[in-house]
């Protein structure tokens, strides 16, 4: 069995015990957590094929600590929560009585192919012949990891601290990295895949796998991230779309006026 088929299967032996509890919840939004879980997945499965090197050794270690940091935040932040609304709309679209089964097409089985095409450097990495020593090409992506996981938990925490202040409700996030970009967490999110991407340059067809980290850039910003959150916040929070006007959507920059 090749390492991509052996990857797909031990995502779905993840997934469909998830959909099927998501089912008996009526909450298809217990996905969101287990996303960087399946990353992790596909990293130490493709290394349990192949053998551990130390070039995967260090692969693994941070997509672990990536992984595994943010399931915990996102479980955390999500116990006892009533289902996303971008899922309960769907749910309202298609019916409860449909929805069940169409949720693991529509939510379950496309979110495991995502993430076997954006995890790709993860499983070329995963799976790099020995003896795959530490390169400097694992030290640049370390760096470029630790810029996107240094600005994913930091505006994590700023977001978190926020929301939990009382005297804040109505108002607009606009301070510490937020005053820079109005989506911190996903710009951390997007430099963090491209750090994994870097460290498996020095791996045959390694750089083949940029569609990886390009894929997840896109999804955060034209189509689960950035877009759709703008939407929702312009209509539902007070100075938002002057808070738009001045700040940088994406990449940090200096607010404008």
């Amino acid at each position: 069995m090749s390492v991509l088929a052996s990857n797909a299967l031990v995502l779905a032996a993840l997934l469909v015990p998830l959909w099927a509890v998501s089912v008996r919840m009526r909450d298809a939004s217990i996905i969101d957590p287990w996303w960087s879980i399946l990353f992790l997945l596909v990293v130490a499965n493709s290394v349990r094929l192949t053998g551990i090197t130390p070039g995967k050794g260090l692969l693994l270690a941070v997509v672990a600590l990536w992984a595994i940091r943010l399931w915990a935040y996102l479980m955390r932040r999500n116990w006892g929560r009533p289902e996303d609304p971008r899922y309960a709309a769907f749910r309202a679209h298609y019916g409860p009585q449909r929805y069940w089964w169409v949720s693991l097409f529509q939510v379950f089985a496309l979110q495991g192919a995502l993430a076997l095409a954006v995890s790709a450097p993860l499983a070329v990495g995963g799976a790099a012949a020995a003896p795959d020593p530490i390169s400097a090409t694992d030290w640049i992506g370390l760096a470029v990891f630790a810029v996107g996981f240094g600005f994913e938990v930091v505006g994590d925490e700023q977001l978190r601290r926020f929301r939990g202040d009382p005297t804040t409700r109505g108002r607009v996030l606009d301070h510490g990295l937020f005053r820079f970009t109005r989506h911190p967490n996903y710009f951390g999110e997007a430099v963090l895949h491209w750090g994994f991407w870097v460290m498996v340059l020095d791996v045959p067809w390694g750089w083949a796998t940029a569609f990886g980290p390009a894929l997840m850039t896109f999804l955060l910003v034209r189509v689960s991230g950035v877009s759709m959150l703008d939407k929702h916040l312009i209509t539902s929070r007070p100075g938002y779309e002057q808070y738009m006007a001045r700040t940088s959507a994406f990449v940090p920059r200096p607010p404008r006026g």
